[in-house]
């Protein structure tokens, strides 16, 4: 029939039958049973539809949400998880946890930030112990023609210098100040480019050579060119005129120097708890401050300084012997650091640059933490047995008998082997009663060449110490 105006229109019976056939195809949902004392049977469940009796006028599906009746059972599949009752009764996190790691965050944060702030202390520390020489790069920049060209750019030539003077804090006990100082040792150490080798050579300060013309580092002017013994060039022009000295000598360029006074060597012997030596008799000797027993001992910083400068009480007294024992406690020293692992080891290794950059003068190529780090890492590299000690070949000055001269072609066949990075080999000496190294510096055999055909001389290795 056709509506009336103002009338209602009667709910459309087919959509709703349309709905009815479409739910009685539908498979039967699985249940599972029902929990004991539900309140409900099996059946009972389904008296959610009759919801659809509520169907009236445009509400339509909603009728549908009748099915919603399910979940008075409690097992609808949907059903959410329940509450944590630690929770709240939220499904939020606790808040004493999100304060427990906002706290433990913060606190990481500070011993991170305090950590950093400590290395970076103790590396500016360090870093600012060390005295940068301008004064010799200026001069060797002034005098840059004459000096000779590297042959092997990725090889290094380094100078050690230690000095004599008796200023500064802890050096005043050792003599008067004069006002001047001169070169106690004097060590070329040529590093090789692929870092497999290092040899330190040792130039004796009594050794005759051509000092070129340099400033003078006390009361102004130039010295003229001379002939005079080698560590006059340290007293008159200081670290530039020493190296300049060498490079005429030698031919080698030095690329690097360091220089370090006696309050430095010993800081640097105690830093590594003392390095062991073997002494044949008892030794006396008050202008060493040295007296220590016969046999194999520890010396601690005070006492190794007194063994390497020692000359009436040890051996014959003479500076070749002197620098063979200096030789010996270096290459034990080197082997102490490597094996007892203080390169690698923070609380080992801080003590000893300490000791070393307090006194330590070097050049502005060397003059930061990194750069000695770079080298002490090259240094670590090379096994002990690589690390090489020699002097060069010299033998009495024909004028002189208590100066000493070059042996040539020895010395320049050293010089040679160093400048184009090639290898040299050293050879311990043979024991009195045997075959006694020749005055050139080289073993009596030594001009039988070896299978490589590589030159050998007399010295020795770090990793034979002083007690070989």
């Amino acid at each position: 029939m056709t509506d009336r105006a103002g009338t209602p229109a009667e709910p459309d019976p087919e959509p709703e039958r349309q709905r009815e056939r479409e739910r009685e195809q539908e498979p039967p949902t699985e249940r599972g049973p029902e929990p004991a004392g539900s309140g409900g049977s099996a059946d009972s469940g389904d008296s959610g539809d009759s919801g659809d009796s509520g169907d009236s006028g445009d509400s339509g599906d909603s009728g549908d949400s009748g099915d919603s009746g399910d979940s008075g059972g409690g097992d609808s599949p949907d059903s959410p998880e329940p509450a944590d009752p630690a929770d709240g009764g939220s499904g939020a996190p606790a808040k004493p946890r999100r304060h427990w790691l906002r706290w433990t965050a913060l606190g990481v944060s500070v011993v991170l930030l305090g950590a950093a702030g400590t290395g970076w202390w103790f590396y500016r520390k360090l870093d600012d112990n060390i005295t940068t020489d301008t004064t010799a790069a200026d001069e060797l920049r002034r005098y840059e023609k004459e000096r000779p060209a590297a042959v092997v750019s990725a090889a290094r030539n380094i100078l050690l210098i230690g000095s004599d003077t008796r200023s500064g804090e802890g050096n005043r006990e050792y003599g008067r100040d004069k006002g001047t100082q001169r070169s106690d040792t004097v060590i070329l150490l040529h590093l090789s480019a692929d870092e497999s080798g290092a040899t330190a050579v040792s130039i004796p300060r009594d050794l005759m050579v051509t000092i070129p013309s340099c400033a003078r580092t006390e009361g102004g002017g130039r010295t003229r060119e001379q002939q005079a013994q080698f560590n006059w060039s340290f007293e008159w022009g200081g670290t530039a005129c020493t190296i300049r000295t060498v490079e005429k000598l030698t031919g080698i360029r030095v690329d690097h120097h360091m220089v370090i006074d006696f309050r430095g060597f010993k800081k640097m012997v105690d830093a590594v708890d003392g390095v062991e030596v073997c002494l044949k008799e008892p030794v006396d000797d008050s202008d060493a401050k040295l007296k220590l027993p016969a046999g194999r001992q520890t010396l601690d910083g005070e006492q190794a300084l007194g063994f390497v400068r020692a000359r009436k009480s040890l051996g014959n007294g003479s500076d070749t012997e002197r620098m063979d024992r200096q030789q010996m406690f270096l290459g034990a020293l080197v082997n102490k650091v490597q094996s007892d692992g203080v390169l690698l080891n923070p609380a080992k290794l801080y003590p000893v640059l300490d000791a070393a950059t307090k006194s330590l003068t070097t050049d502005p190529g060397l003059d930061s933490l990194r750069d000695l780090y770079d080298l002490a890492r090259t240094m670590r590299a090379i096994p002990t047995e690589k690390v090489q000690f020699l002097t060069v070949p010299r033998r009495p000055y024909a004028y002189n008998a208590n100066r000493d001269e070059l042996v040539q072609p020895a010395a320049s066949e050293l010089f040679r082997q160093l400048r184009e990075d090639r290898p040299v080999v050293v050879r311990k000496a043979e024991p009195d009663g045997g075959a006694d190294a020749s005055s050139d510096g080289k073993p009596d055999d030594a001009d039988t060449p070896v299978p490589s055909g590589t030159p050998t001389f007399t010295g020795r290795n770090a990793a034979e110490g002083v007690c070989a």
